[in-house]
């Protein structure tokens, strides 16, 4: 089917009806806010008559004072729930952050700690006994070796004085 192209002339006539009908409503909707301000005003606000006497006027003061802190306390109510809500909507926020996955995961640091050290940590203050790992080996005794000058400079003895938790304990020692 072949469509029909609109003339700018059609176009405008429409656009100018839109924007009158547009213009009308909004004239309609301003009048009822100015109506619906006076019914409320008129409603929660009676009119004022000054009294002649102290006494009255003495009234009058105290009964506004009362009016005074009633809308107060509605004030002060009405913040509340906003204060609460508004931290619920975070909360709401923050788990739904949660639920996406998209948040960056910090990194975690590499914790050098002992076994004594963690149970300490984990069981706090209850933890007393020292868990000795080296305690149940078998103690063997080593026979002293007598060593020469060209053994000395030898890169294998290095790799032995550092093998073994004492040796990695002493090179992590100098690297601090």
């Amino acid at each position: 089917m072949s469509e029909k192209k609109m003339t700018s002339s059609r176009r405008y006539h429409l656009k100018s009806l839109l924007l009158s009908i547009a213009a009308g409503l909004l004239e309609a909707e301003a009048k009822q806010l100015v109506e619906d301000k006076e019914s409320y005003i008129n409603e929660h606000c009676p009119s004022l008559d000054l009294p002649s006497s102290v006494q009255e006027l003495q009234e009058l003061c105290k009964k506004l004072q009362q009016s005074i802190d009633k809308v107060d306390e509605e004030r002060y109510d009405m913040e509340a729930k906003v204060a609460k809500s508004n931290k619920e909507i975070e909360d709401m926020k923050i788990k739904v952050q949660d639920l996406k996955g998209k948040f960056k995961k910090p990194v975690l640091r590499k914790v050098r700690m002992s076994a004594d050290q963690m149970l300490q940590a984990l069981l706090g203050s209850k933890h007393k006994v020292s868990l000795d790992l080296r305690a149940n080996l078998k103690q063997v005794k080593k026979e002293a070796k007598e060593e020469s000058a060209e053994q000395v400079g030898d890169w294998r003895k290095n790799i032995e004085d550092k093998a073994g938790m004492d040796g990695r304990k002493k090179m992590f020692e100098s690297e601090a």
